[in-house]
């Protein structure tokens, strides 16, 4: 997708469609007016019949052949003269799902004089540009016959504000690559786990590195990991035939002497709840359980577009969670690369056993930051549904800081709390912790778990349950989600 932002006239924009706002109030933006007027009134006609929809995201197209846009796709703006980040989100996403018509090739988008309360021209373009390749995204990788390419390949994001035309362009390169790392980890986590294995993320992690003179890859097998003592991160694995992976991407873009941010992602290719079975029902949505890996591989692919000047680290801990014979039983006891022995309860608690070891691993890049992504409990899509992610810290400053920048890309997350009694619920007679808690609070329990091992750096846990995947119907897949966030957080630190 090429985009480019302009500023002048558009009357003299060449483009197969031109999208306008319309609002419920008398007095219409200048973009409006003025195809209005090459329009001779139809569109002031057209609002005053009720015929141009205003409410909030909702869309009319309209032939226009008479003038240099062959057609016109008018978005309601609502009732208020402000939108929020989340309407304007809305609008972004509604008009972007329309653009992708078989006769559309080019767009120009005039919604520059839409205001949005606390956000600038440029943050505008980043979440246009970032919807409108989210709507790209189509999956067809195990389809017999493959879908066709859309046709949309140029987005001219126009403005009537010259000064602000440098500001617009970085945000369409920054809300670009966000969407390409987002369709990235969209499409790892559609595809089935029988592809999708953790040597086929390792290998995803070296295509990634191919050509790139700032990325550079380790992959780390079991054997290694027998040596490094990860005893909980092998005792997932001990019942599958796929071996375990740690992959770690080392993106250095900043001085070799800058401590790095580590992002860290669980990569459970597919689990099945191990000797804790699941239940039968929406199993096949488990190959969901590495979409905290497969954001950290987006939010990598976004790095690798931006190229910030700053140093990263990303950690995949990837594995399958199968039962077997050899596989693990609650009531074994593991030891953790931290040293810790981990009494496990339940199998089906594993995400924490592989980030456990990841975690340890983390501290020898002394790192300024670390935040592990995970698919982590079910409890917390009862607590927060799929709007938020649950986001847990052993830093008060830091969790502000992350909840904050989630209202600003609007992928929100909530703050949750890890009290002293709930680390008492972890408490074991035979190891150092349980791996669960009870039934109570388990996505705080399970937060309170990784924090035993975190106690050397400053570190956020994002608990992404709810919000990794749509269940069902005609949307259900992989979101992309906390890519966004992510990117957001790592170029603060720049």
């Amino acid at each position: 997708m090429n985009f480019q932002a302009k500023a002048f006239d558009l009357s003299q924009v060449k483009a197969d469609c031109i999208v306008l706002g319309v609002s419920e109030a008398k007095q219409q933006s200048a973009a409006f007016n003025q195809i209005d007027q090459q329009l001779e009134g139809l569109l002031s006609q057209l609002s005053s019949a009720g015929d141009l929809k205003t409410g909030l995201g909702q869309t009319v197209l309209l032939p226009a052949p008479s003038i240099s846009g062959k057609r016109i796709l008018v978005v309601g703006l609502g009732k208020a003269n402000e939108l929020t980040r989340d309407q304007f989100q809305k609008l972004s996403t509604a008009v972007a799902g329309k653009l992708y018509h078989k006769n559309i090739k080019t767009a120009a988008i005039a919604l520059g004089d839409v205001t949005v309360t606390g956000a600038d021209s440029a943050w505008q373009a980043s979440l246009v540009a970032r919807a409108v390749v989210l709507a790209d995204y189509q999956y067809d990788a195990t389809l017999s016959t493959k879908k066709p390419a859309h046709n949309l390949r140029s987005v001219i994001y126009v403005t009537d504000d010259k000064a602000a035309l440098p500001a617009i362009k970085k945000g369409l390169a920054q809300g670009q690559a966000v969407g390409n790392g987002m369709n990235f980890t969209r499409q790892l986590g559609n595809l089935p786990a029988n592809i999708c294995t953790p040597s086929y993320l390792s290998g995803q992690a070296r295509t990634l590195a191919r050509g790139q003179t700032k990325l550079s890859v380790k992959i780390l097998k079991e054997k290694d990991m027998r040596e490094l003592g990860m005893g909980s991160l092998l005792s997932v694995s001990a019942g599958s035939v796929e071996e375990a992976n740690l992959i770690v991407m080392e993106y250095k873009g900043a001085a070799k002497s800058t401590k790095p941010h580590v992002i860290v992602g669980k990569g459970i290719t597919f689990d099945t709840g191990g000797i804790s079975l699941k239940p039968g029902a929406n199993m096949d949505e488990m190959k969901f359980d590495m979409c905290g890996a497969a954001s950290v591989f987006g939010t990598v692919k976004t790095l690798l577009e931006l190229q910030p000047k700053i140093n990263v680290v990303a950690i995949v801990a990837a594995s399958e969670n199968m039962p077997n014979g050899n596989a693990t039983k609650p009531g074994d006891v593991v030891t953790s690369m931290s040293g810790q022995t981990i009494e496990i309860l339940n199998t089906d608690a594993e995400g924490r056993l592989v980030l456990c070891d990841a975690l340890t691993y983390a501290e020898r890049y002394k790192p300024q930051s670390v935040i592990d992504i995970a698919t982590l409990t079910g409890a917390c899509i009862v607590a927060l549904g799929k709007v938020r992610c649950g986001l847990f810290s052993n830093d008060d400053a830091m969790a502000a800081e992350l909840e904050n920048l989630s209202q600003e890309v609007c992928d929100k997350a909530w703050h949750l709390p890890m009290d002293d009694e709930y680390q008492k619920l972890l408490d074991s007679n035979f190891a150092d912790i349980a791996n669960i808690g009870g039934p109570g609070g388990g996505s705080i329990t399970a937060a309170c778990f990784l924090s035993r091992f975190t106690k050397r750096f400053t570190w956020a846990h994002l608990d992404i349950a709810g919000v990794s995947h749509h269940s069902g119907g005609a949307a259900k897949g992989a979101t992309g989600r906390p890519v966004p966030l992510l990117t957001e957080y790592l170029l603060s630190k720049v």
